[in-house]
């Protein structure tokens, strides 16, 4: 199979992209040149094609938006920052430049991903939105389906290896609340938040206590806003500088039990009993232990907690329903609210697309085998940034996915 690849400059048609969409696929059968395809046009998918393209090894990357990395390029609010420490986010070849922030912002983060794809030549194929993805016994190849967005067709690929690269968060998670269409204010996901400006003065409410759900509460608290947020479950609280002390004990092989002794005691220090403005205790297990068994973050903490302590951002219970612009709590009490951002997370689709599956990806399109074999599947099926382990994670993944490609290619 062929690559044609063009300058990011190179502007197609639609008649255009079909064509060479055609080209690309009577391509496929040529058994002498073996072709990956990559599904998800995130830094995952991006890291994979970047590696794959450094062994010479054809591969094409299929998104579903019109843009890469669209979670960061379209749907992230604007003052979001890397949680963690940069040395721990960079993709693999091409570190963050000594002179840039201990931790990145959206626009130097966007930036640094443009010139990767553009260091790398990386040309994906935007609006195909994967359908159907089953592996072919007769032919030792995977089949792919996908809907063209532009042209509305289905167009189908061949390849010998499938790379899942979709990220932990795919498709915008909204509880379904009782009275929830009669909410008369503005309701929707954290992805469609981009600042505070339009709720200077409002009452706000924010429904998750992740990151996300927590730092939007800063950001209205910041400018204006009259801020409430939903917290119900348990959660542990620690600063970055503390989440950089946890990573660079875990780095040098300290086992992550005693790790998570020291993150719960400095967190102890720093914030002392959170139940008294959270209304919830932190979790038994650490946080690393939560992270890695459970997919769930740590909150980490950039001003939010002396806001809440202050009383500038109200802590409340569950929902029970929405009428009008009343939200019901579980306590029975009843606040008004202008508008709510829902923080609550993502689902994954994969079970719907990928068929004959039964040993990489579960049901919420996680992988079943632990860490550090979490990244191989049979049939020469991968997955990329999906281990829980954050943008820190897809450098590991996508390089041995690709030297196990390649392993396979030289044999």
């Amino acid at each position: 199979m062929y690559i044609y690849t063009y300058p990011s400059s190179f502007f197609f048609s639609q008649h255009q992209q079909i064509f060479f969409s055609i080209l690309v696929m009577a391509t496929f059968d040529n058994d002498e040149e073996p072709m990956v395809i990559i599904v998800g046009g995130g830094p995952g998918g991006l890291a994979t094609s970047a590696c794959l393209n450094k062994l010479c090894i054809p591969n094409l990357i299929l998104e579903k938006e019109d843009c890469y990395s669209p979670m960061w390029k379209k749907y992230s609010y604007d003052r979001v920052h890397l949680h963690l420490p940069k040395q721990f986010c960079q993709l693999p070849f091409i570190p963050f430049a000594s002179s840039s922030p201990t931790y990145i912002p959206k626009k130097q983060f966007i930036q640094y991903l443009d010139d990767y794809v553009t260091h790398f030549n990386i040309t994906p194929f935007y609006k195909r939105n994967v359908e159907f993805a089953k592996f072919d016994e007769f032919t030792k190849k995977w089949n792919v389906k996908v809907r063209n967005g532009n042209s509305d067709e289905m167009e189908e690929y061949f390849c010998k290896f499938l790379v899942v690269a979709t990220g932990e968060a795919s498709y915008p998670f909204i509880p379904d609340v009782p009275g929830l269409a009669s909410f008369t204010g503005d309701a929707f996901h954290s992805t469609q938040y981009k600042n505070a400006e339009k709720f200077k003065g409002k009452n706000v409410l924010v429904v998750g206590c992740g990151n996300s759900g927590m730092e939007i509460a800063l950001d209205l608290a910041n400018n204006g806003a009259n801020t409430s947020i939903i917290v119900r479950s348990p959660m542990h609280l620690i600063s970055r500088e503390m989440g950089y002390l946890g990573l660079m004990l875990l780095k040098y092989k300290v086992a992550y039990t005693v790790v998570d002794t020291i993150m719960v005691m400095l967190s102890k220090l720093m914030y002392g009993d959170i139940s008294k403005y959270y209304g919830v205790k932190r979790p038994e297990e650490g946080p690393f232990a939560c992270k890695i068994k459970y997919g769930k973050y740590p909150v980490f903490d950039v001003g939010t907690y002396r806001k809440i302590k202050s009383g500038e951002i109200q802590v409340l219970p569950a929902m029970r329903s929405i009428r009008g612009n009343d939200v019901v709590l579980e306590n029975g009490k009843i606040h008004q609210f202008d508008g709510i951002v829902f923080a609550t997370g993502f689902k994954r689709t994969t079970h719907n697309w990928l068929q004959g599956d039964d040993y990489l990806l579960n049901e919420d399109g996680l992988p079943k085998p632990e860490f550090p074999q979490h990244w191989k599947g049979k049939n020469g099926l991968y997955c990329v940034g999906l281990s829980r382990r954050g943008l820190y994670g897809i450098a590991f993944d996508a390089q041995n996915i690709a030297t196990h490609i390649n392993s396979l290619l030289s044999e």
